[in-house]
Formats: C-alpha cells, sequence, structure tokens
C-alpha cells in the first residue's frame, strides 16, 4: 500500500507513520516529492484495519497496491524512474545506446568495436565475457579476460560498460569490472540470481524471458527491488511465438504496456529479438517510436568473423547509418540523444 502525507505534514507526523508501520514489520521506502511525500508500505495487509491509518495526523489517503508487483508498480511510484550511472541518465529525456558485439573474442576486436560504437554515438559498451550457449561446443567467452578487456576499453573510450552474470558464483568479479550488470533472457526466473544481484549497488538490466509474460517480467524486477536495488531496467528481447523467419517476435507492445504499469525504465534489443541484421535499424526506429528510453544493438567490425551471433550485428557502416536514423527519429518524438 502507500499513504499519500497532507502537503502540510510535517516531518514528526511522516516519522509517527513510519514508526508505527515498521512496529509491524512492514517495509517502508519513503518518496518525497515536491507537493507531496508518498511513504510505501510492503507488508502483511491484514493488519491495515487495526492500523486505521487515514487517523493519524498527516494521512490525506491509503492507497491499496492490487497488482502483485508492488515496487514496480506505478501506483507505488507515479513519476517514471531515472536511474543514474556514471554521467548517464536512463529513463529520461535522452535516449541512450548500448552497443558493442556479442562477444568479447580478442583485445583487438573489442577496443576495435568500442571505437566504432563511441564514433557514431553509444554511450554504454556492451559485450559478454561469459556467455550462455545453447550448445556447450559453441564459444563460451574469454570470462575474467574478457572483463579485462571491457575494462581497457573502458578505459580508452570513457564508454561504461554492461555485461552479464551468468550466476553467484561469478557475480563479484562481474560486479568488479562492470558498470551495469545483465540478468539474460535465460536468467529472468533465476530467483536465487535476483536475490544476490539485489546486494549489489549497481544498475541491472533485467532481460524479458522468451516465454514470460509481461507480469512474469516484472515480477521478477520485483525480487531484485525488495532485495534493496531499485535501479531496474527492462530489456525486451523478443519472445517465441509459432514464427521462425525471424530468431523471436519481438513485442514492441511490451513498451507503452509496461510503461504504464511500471515506474522503470525500457529499452529494447532488436537484435537478439531479430536474429537478422538487416532488420535491425527499422526495429529499432519501430522501438523508439514505441517510447523506449533506450537500444541494446549488436556491432562487430567484421560480423562474418564472429564467433557468437555474427548474423544479427551490424557492420560499422551500419551502425552508423542507423544512429543517423534513430537521431531523426529521437527528434521527432521530443527527446534528444547525447
Amino acid at each position: 500500500m502507500i499513504l499519500v502525507m497532507n502537503h502540510r505534514a510535517g516531518d514528526d507526523e511522516i516519522e509517527a507513520v513510519i514508526i508505527r508501520l515498521e512496529k509491524l514489520g512492514f517495509q517502508i521506502h519513503l518518496s518525497r516529492g515536491v507537493e507531496r511525500t508518498i511513504i510505501g508500505a510492503i507488508g502483511d495487509k491484514g493488519h491495515l484495519i487495526e492500523l486505521d491509518l487515514e487517523a493519524m495526523p498527516g494521512v490525506e489517503k491509503v492507497v491499496p497496491i492490487l497488482r502483485p508487483y508492488k515496487l514496480a508498480s506505478r501506483t507505488f511510484h507515479e513519476e517514471g524512474t531515472v536511474i543514474r550511472v556514471g554521467n548517464l541518465e536512463i529513463g529520461g529525456e535522452t535516449v541512450h545506446v548500448m552497443a558493442g558485439p556479442c562477444a568479447v573474442e580478442s583485445r583487438e576486436q573489442l577496443l576495435s568495436a568500442a571505437r566504432i560504437v563511441k564514433e557514431a554515438g553509444a554511450t554504454i559498451l556492451r559485450g559478454g565475457a561469459y556467455k550462455p550457449r545453447t550448445s556447450p561446443y559453441s564459444f563460451q567467452g574469454l570470462e575474467e579476460e574478457g572483463l579485462e578487456l571491457l575494462a581497457e576499453a573502458r578505459a580508452a573510450t570513457g564508454l561504461l560498460i554492461v555485461t552479464e552474470v551468468m550466476d553467484a558464483k561469478t557475480l563479484p568479479v562481474v560486479a568488479q569490472y562492470a558498470d551495469i550488470l545483465q540478468i539474460g533472457a535465460r536468467n529472468m526466473q533465476n530467483f536465487f540470481l535476483l536475490r544476490e544481484v539485489a546486494k549489489i549497488d549497481k544498475p541491472v538490466v533485467l532481460k524479458r524471458g522468451p516465454s514470460a509474460t509481461i507480469e512474469e517480467w516484472l515480477m521478477a524486477a520485483e525480487y531484485i527491488m525488495s532485495g534493496g536495488n531499485y535501479n531496474v531496467i527492462l530489456c525486451e528481447r523478443g519472445i517465441r511465438s509459432f514464427e521462425t523467419y525471424t530468431r523471436n517476435t519481438l513485442d514492441l507492445t511490451s513498451v507503452p504496456v509496461v510503461k504504464h504499469l511500471s515506474h522503470l525504465p525500457v529499452i529494447v534489443d532488436p537484435s537478439h529479438a531479430i536474429g537478422k541484421w538487416r532488420f535491425v535499424t527499422p526495429m529499432a526506429r519501430a522501438a523508439i517510436a514505441a517510447g523506449a528510453d533506450g537500444l541494446m544493438i549488436e556491432v562487430h567490425p567484421n560480423p562474418i568473423e564472429a564467433l557468437c551471433d555474427g548474423p544479427q550485428s551490424l557492420t560499422p557502416e551500419n551502425f552508423a547509418g542507423m544512429m543517423a536514423d534513430l537521431r531523426r527519429m529521437v527528434e521527432v518524438t521530443g527527446r534528444k540523444m547525447p
């Protein structure tokens, strides 16, 4: 539930409400706005009748949150959340592009990709050091060596780093290098990993599972937020359907729907959704038109030689052309790019 405090409510009245809720085991989240202070309370709703909170001084009204995801709900936090990482803000007026190779393959490959995406206007470098692959015989990533190369690329270009964390065992070392942690689609409902990530004070990109409903996706975000990490960025990356021509089916309806239901930023990964490079640019434009706060794009200096996901990776020339297209689209929507 949320408690809307009267605009004249003083600090003493707000504190009294918090103390009363905490005594009954409620988890408290305080949000001070320009005109109103909102107190979010997560706990046993069976205590609400005995509390009679609307009778307390300073309380204007009590609003129950009916959806199963409480902290991620826009009822709990009406204004959109802006997540700050480094000198960037994700979820505000600026649309950010996270770009780079699917996997870190070598120093030369990564530094080349980093310079390419930086020059074209990306602000965050993506690259996998630990790679979850369908086949155990496919390239599995350079692991910590890959993380070290990502850190070197950050130092050389100024780009922030987003990379995937596979499990709780490797989480500490990934968190040591990454600016943003990524939970892949396969791990969206790995609840033990979500609880561990919640303990890390870094933003998290949470990809939608291939068969996950929107509610299941938001409930996964709730796991992270209920553990104390509210810096969750949702990422639509396509869902499974009967269609086989593309890798997945990009569900762009999820962007406005989730932004209606939740205050969290939403980005889109058209590369994994489509699986074919020639369709990435039009779907990136469509994602921006749908209201996405950013994009995650796979770019490789030479996709033909890529060890992972070459068919969906843009060449440097194609990526530069896409970024030029996006700048025009972003301007039409009243936003901006760096």
